[in-house]
């Protein structure tokens, strides 16, 4: 039987996604698996959930930019920020739902993840992914008109639900196996996963999953009689 693929939710808002997209292929080959790059909304995930994006917080919004900096500089990975963030991913989003062929796509991917986060280039107009889409040998007027068909457009959505239904609440998110890795952080765990050295126990799991809550923020934090 065959191993389930890698599958990647990405959105190229996120620059912690474009730092784990980096390290993916040389996981997926050490492993033998696939690599499937998911794209998704993640605005749709934060809205499904109840959440707001780190770069909404003004704190975070700053911490975010000196962390995904260090991470750069340990990973050795080119890191220059994009002309304006956050900005609007939905049309890199939807060419890249518009390849089929998942090895082209996920030369597609790595393309746009490298204009954005690698040059500093913008990737939400026409002019700007089509660019991108040329020099990466894609035909762009062909790509652009396809991102705008209603069923490529209803392929993020679905992405985007498919994702919320697998327990992804944000980007990057690895599905696999019927688990859910969450962040660059967690690139670690995948690979002890992947070689069945999960310290994680269904018992374990099931422990926390059944915990009581005894307190609730939404109600001032106040203790339940």
């Amino acid at each position: 039987m065959a191993s389930s693929p890698l599958r990647f939710c990405l959105d190229y808002l996120s620059p912690y996604a474009y730092l784990a997209w980096l390290r993916m292929p040389a996981i997926a080959q050490k492993h033998g698996r696939e690599l499937e790059p998911v794209p998704v909304l993640l605005a749709g995930l934060l809205n499904a959930v109840g959440s707001v994006g780190p770069a909404e917080i003004p704190a975070k919004r700053v911490y975010v930019f000196k962390q995904t900096f260090r991470i750069a500089h340990e990973q050795g990975a080119p890191f220059t920020l994009p002309p304006s963030h956050p900005f609007n991913p939905l049309l890199s989003l939807r060419v890249t739902a518009a390849v089929d062929d998942v090895a082209e796509r996920t030369r597609l991917t790595t393309a746009l993840y490298s204009a954005a986060w690698g040059q500093g280039r913008g990737i939400e107009t026409p002019e700007q992914v089509g660019a991108v889409l040329t020099e990466a040998g894609f035909d762009a007027r062909a790509l652009l008109e396809r991102a705008q068909l209603p069923e490529v457009k209803d392929r993020l959505r679905k992405n985007t639900e498919a994702a919320l239904a697998q327990g992804a609440f944000g980007v990057p998110s690895v599905l696999v196996d019927d688990e859910m890795f969450w962040g660059v952080d967690s690139l670690g765990h995948l690979e002890r996963f992947l070689e069945g050295r999960d310290p994680l126990t269904p018992a374990d799991l099931a422990k926390w999953q059944h915990l009581p809550a005894t307190a609730d923020r939404r109600q001032g934090g106040k203790p339940r009689p």
